[in-house]
């Protein structure tokens, strides 16, 4: 057999490029069995979710669904109107931006502007641990630990409330905002922050005249990606904000969001496939609408305002 004078001989080269020709082949099959089949679960999902959706709003008005403020599918006396679940959900929601958006921002200026390296590697993973606490334990925390304080302040909040439901919801979101923010202030070239430090600006002039507007588009998706995450939040709510669907913005009364509501069905006191059962649908599906929204509208930020540096 001819031998390559400098390498193994060419037999056997051929037959190497042929595996690893083969293993990436292999490779590329998986990758694209992989994104297929996530495709196909996800068309799986709202394929069932329009189903049963449109044998809901068969029986009941998309007008009185969408327009309506009484929620009582369980009742003898059944009202159909989701924005009771609506308004408890953007109540919740907003409240929790209220407390994750300005710590995670001012969080995220420190670590990627003022904390030494040493600092931002023992500090960054200790903050993002608060991500990995399931929201069980976040739901009993707010039950058990800030409602008491909050009933100690004001005797007129409830047992379940809004208000303490969304601080802690702040709190679990707080790692996201933060991360998100700080990794997009971190991709800023240093030499916007060097020609600003040259014409004699401070630090806190650094960090917030440029810096921050330079990673406007990133922050903007991380606020955008913590209100979806918030409007998607489950066990917190279920526990700590009660099961009392009303139409109201007081966030010292029990309310009821659409994931605790969903909960709520699903835990078997209603027959399924009755009318009340499919209502988990219909909310379901709204639900599904407004984090797609919120999604869209995450990624057209990056694209319309991300800045490009060489």
């Amino acid at each position: 057999m001819a031998k390559n004078p400098v390498g193994p001989p060419l037999g056997q080269g051929a037959r190497n490029a042929w595996k690893r020709m083969a293993t990436e082949r292999a490779i590329a099959a998986l990758l694209f069995l992989s994104t297929f089949l996530s495709v196909l679960i996800t068309i799986g999902i709202v394929a069932v979710l329009l189903f049963e959706a449109i044998t809901f709003f068969a029986d009941v008005s998309v007008f009185e669904f969408l327009s309506g403020t009484r929620w009582t599918p369980l009742f003898s006396s059944k009202q159909f109107g989701v924005l009771a679940l609506v308004a408890g959900t953007t109540l919740t929601a907003v409240m929790a931006m209220v407390v994750a958006l300005p710590l995670g921002l001012l969080s995220a200026v420190y670590l990627s502007e003022y904390a030494p390296n040493g600092v931002r590697k023992v500090v960054k993973p200790i903050l993002e641990v608060l991500a990995g606490i399931p929201t069980v334990v976040y739901g009993y925390f707010a039950l058990l630990f800030v409602t008491p304080i909050l009933r100690s302040i004001s005797g007129d909040i409830s047992v379940f409330n809004a208000l303490s439901a969304s601080i802690v919801m702040g709190i679990m979101i707080l790692p996201m905002v933060s991360s998100l923010s700080e990794d997009a202030m971190r991709a800023v070239p240093r030499t916007l922050r060097e020609g600003a430090y040259a014409l004699g600006s401070t630090k806190l002039e650094v960090s917030t005249l440029v810096v921050v507007p330079a990673a406007l588009s990133g922050i903007v998706s991380a606020f955008i990606l913590a209100v979806s995450r918030a409007i998607g939040e489950t066990m917190i709510v279920t526990i700590a904000a009660g099961q009392n669907p009303t139409f109201t913005l007081n966030p010292f009364v029990p309310i009821e969001t659409m994931t605790a509501y969903i909960v709520q069905v699903s835990q078997g006191d209603a027959p399924a496939g009755s009318i009340e059962f499919k209502t988990i649908f219909a909310v379901a599906l709204l639900l599904f609408v407004i984090t797609l929204v919120m999604n869209l509208l995450s990624q057209f930020v990056v694209s319309r305002f991300r800045e490009e540096y060489e």
